[in-house]
């Protein structure tokens, strides 16, 4: 087994060069059931991560498990076609291990997407959010353990986790902005765990998206994130039962939408420095 260190993020990447040639500016991790957000790159090179050395298994439903580069209103960029999360057996090194590969890359924004559940009653089902902070509760993170300086300083500062201008950017495309508290899952919340998030300043919930967040942070790289509340969170509507099936129609509804932020966000990117 990989430890997903260094040697073997670089054994890794030196399978992926030999297809994609051209510097990688963005990359975008596609949550649950939101692989239809490939249809929006062209000229297209497709890996298969089963090939790939040391990449960790994808086994939850509506993650396909393929790197698909290429260009995005201009812009080279490459879409993790899936995440491999905690709840799976991983590692929050094998978790993070996709995000260590693009930071080696040249990756500078990292745009994360994701299926939560609604704390807030303000949204709806299908709404698409801007992350503008986080609560961990996993129980963990992704840089214990031995540091690696070729990635990151040991104790990187989470002020601004969230990148403040990619967040004006979706803002002013009408979003709304939350707070994403993370477990571990894989069941959903319990009711009463979803009034302490509640509590605690918490927006939606969800089971993944933080520990690539802390890595992709840790490593330099401007992060946004967009959550699609696909369902609200147990106890929200009374007697509600939640289903992982739910989770993926609601995302597979709303995969336009949110493609089209993500290409709105960077036809923005593209423009900052003109």
């Amino acid at each position: 087994m990989p430890e997903y260190n260094y040697s073997d993020a670089q054994e890794a990447l030196n399978y992926i060069k030999q297809f994609i040639k051209s510097d990688i500016q963005t990359a975008i991790i596609t949550g649950s059931g939101l692989g239809d957000i490939a249809n929006i790159i062209t000229d297209k090179i497709i890996i298969d991560t089963k090939k790939i050395p040391n990449w960790p298994s994808h086994t939850a439903p509506g993650h396909e498990g393929k790197l698909i580069a290429g260009i995005i209103e201009g812009r080279n960029a490459i879409i993790f076609q899936g995440r491999v999360h905690y709840y799976e057996g991983h590692s929050m090194k094998a978790v993070i291990f996709p995000v260590r590969v693009a930071g080696m890359l040249g990756v500078r924004e990292m745009i994360i997407t994701n299926a939560s559940g609604a704390i807030n009653t303000n949204y709806k089902p299908g709404e698409i959010i801007a992350v503008r902070d986080h609560i961990n509760l996993m129980g963990d993170n992704p840089l214990t353990g031995k540091n690696e300086s070729r990635w990151n300083e040991r104790f990187p500062d989470m002020t601004n986790a969230y990148d403040k201008e990619m967040l004006n950017m979706l803002s002013s495309m009408g979003l709304k902005q939350g707070v994403y508290i993370a477990f571990t899952g894989p069941s959903f919340e319990t009711p009463a765990e979803v009034r302490m998030a509640g509590i605690l300043g918490a927006d939606l919930a969800g089971m993944s998206t933080v520990p690539e967040v802390i890595a992709a942070n840790s490593m330099g790289m401007r992060v946004a994130v967009l959550s699609c509340a696909a369902n609200m969170a147990a106890g929200i509507l009374p007697d509600k039962k939640l289903t992982g099936q739910e989770v993926l129609d609601v995302m597979k509804e709303s995969s336009h939408e949110l493609s089209e932020i993500i290409k709105r966000l960077i036809k923005q990117l593209n423009h900052e420095k003109e």
